[in-house]
């Protein structure tokens, strides 16, 4: 079972489960007929199944009905600005949601492994770069919802020995992202709509920024070894570490193109800098990123090109 298996990150990793021979059920709310789901025709190739996380009575039926081995939690509501304007709809939907797919696995009992796509924001704020280690410490809606979901992921392993690992991520780009207040779909949206770029930051932000493929790889890896990573959480970083300003360069660089933008410099709660430490895994499973921004623009254009057609 992939939850937000519909979303961004979660159709590429339905995709490539299903490449994998697997059988994926995808509980479902909605999905976009432009996302990047429909248009990999990935219905074809799944279970899609009526379902939200915050029914605890249909999770447990999806998951029981259909023999659930192995659960990918990602379904979230990911969006930070939508965390500040709605801060309740954000909590329930990560916290109680995360809640009750741990309760069903607990419940059902038959439950192989889980992955919990957490956050580089449950750390919250500091000036260095994180290590698993690190205090869960978010302070606004959003991030506060991750710390929690992480939390909760661990107490689940901790006091009922879930196979539980954590996944924890910085800034994911690539083909299928349609928030275009993120920087990459933004770009994207400005070059191919010849339209001015607005920055909600004042540029100098600094994240990580991980191409779609690496973050799946972590994922699939995690699973294969849950024996190895059962109760732990991982880092999964990128030797990019970039503020706004330099990914507009780098941009226009990988796709000869000039990027019209302005700074609004209106952010609210965000968090300066972010980078992950990634050795835990690297150590462990051997992991590390293998795309970088240059080289895999070109072809994530090619995605929004149509999307914009």
């Amino acid at each position: 079972m992939v939850t937000g298996g519909t979303g961004f990150i979660g159709s590429h990793l339905v995709e490539a489960l299903v490449l994998k021979g697997a059988s994926v059920i995808v509980p479902f709310r909605s999905h976009d007929p432009r996302s990047y789901f429909s248009t990999a025709h990935l219905a074809d190739h799944v279970i899609l199944t009526s379902g939200d996380l915050k029914d605890f009575s249909r999770i447990f039926d999806i998951m029981t009905k259909y023999e659930i081995e192995y659960v990918f939690h990602l379904g979230a509501q990911a969006i930070v600005t939508a965390a500040y304007h709605n801060p309740r709809e954000t909590i329930i939907t990560n916290v109680t949601g995360t809640t009750n797919i741990l309760e069903a696995a607990r419940v059902y009992g038959k439950i192989r492994g889980i992955v919990v796509a957490s956050s580089d924001k449950a750390y919250g704020k500091t000036v260095h770069k994180y290590i698993e280690s690190d205090p869960l410490c978010g302070d606004h809606p959003y991030e506060v919802s991750k710390s929690a979901e992480d939390l909760i992921a661990h107490s689940y392993y901790k006091t009922y020995k879930l196979p539980i690992t954590v996944a924890r991520f910085g800034n994911v780009y690539g083909e299928g992202d349609v928030n275009f207040n993120r920087i990459i779909p933004g770009i994207m949206e400005s070059v191919l709509t010849r339209t001015t770029l607005h920055l909600r930051s004042d540029g100098s932000y600094i994240r990580d920024y991980i191409y779609v493929d690496d973050v799946v790889r972590g994922y699939m890896l995690l699973a294969k070894h849950i024996d190895r990573a059962i109760g732990e959480a991982y880092n999964f970083g990128s030797a990019e570490s970039l503020s706004v300003l330099h990914v507009i360069r780098l941009t226009e660089k990988a796709l000869r193109a000039k990027i019209s933008y302005c700074v609004d410099n209106t952010a609210i709660n965000e968090i300066p800098s972010q980078q992950l430490d990634y050795s835990k895994v690297a150590k462990a499973f051997g992991w590390e990123p293998k795309a970088t921004m240059s080289h895999v623009l070109p072809k994530i254009k090619l995605w929004y090109k149509r999307y914009f057609k």
